[in-house]
């Protein structure tokens, strides 16, 4: 039998879409005492309704469009610059993320299918390990940029500035993408 392992044209349809989407999240800032973009909703959308392969390849979309300069980052900002630049560890952390939400697929698949209760918990489980590995990435980098261009940082400064303040709001923005990705999955066609 032979297995066909390449994307269709509604994967890459899907992909783009879903890049996209990313890139208008993040143009969308959220005003507060730390203001804060939809980008990581985004994400969080793209994986719940992608999956795996897709929701990865169309992050790593986004970061190579955002690489070669067009402004879908936030701020309406692009380029190399952004990505080497102190938030950019954050940006090339959603691929991790990705990669680490796609890794738990498979295992958690079963209970995932058990019940809604399950059906919602898994994904919000998973999401939950995708941005600490964001978290942790994008602080080591911050960390890293920050020390050699600025001077000598703590790394309880680096979290208090960059995750603390954007806890509560992707905790929220975590449980909308499942809500909403939990309504729009029935439309989205699954993979093959």
């Amino acid at each position: 039998m032979n297995k066909k392992t390449g994307l269709k044209t509604i994967d890459l349809v899907l992909i783009g879409a879903f890049a996209a989407l990313m890139a208008i999240c993040a143009w969308i800032t959220i005003p507060g005492t730390v203001p804060f973009t939809l980008q990581t909703f985004g994400v969080f959308l793209t994986f719940y309704l992608l999956g795996g392969k897709r929701g990865t390849l169309a992050v790593l979309i986004y970061i190579l469009l955002g690489a070669v300069g067009l402004p879908v980052f936030s701020g309406f900002k692009g380029g190399v610059g952004v990505l080497i630049g102190t938030t950019g560890g954050y940006i090339i952390g959603f691929l991790f993320s990705a990669l680490v939400m796609w890794a738990l697929n498979k295992p958690l698949l079963k209970l995932e299918g058990r019940n809604r209760i399950a059906g919602l918990a898994v994904p919000f489980g998973k999401m939950l390990m995708g941005l600490v590995v964001c978290y942790a990435f994008g602080t080591a980098w911050f960390l890293i940029v920050y020390t050699q261009t600025k001077g000598t940082v703590s790394l309880a400064a680096c979290l208090s500035w960059c995750v603390i303040p954007f806890i509560i709001p992707d905790m929220i923005k975590m449980t909308l993408a499942i809500l909403l990705g939990y309504r729009l999955k029935p439309f989205v066609p699954v993979v093959r």
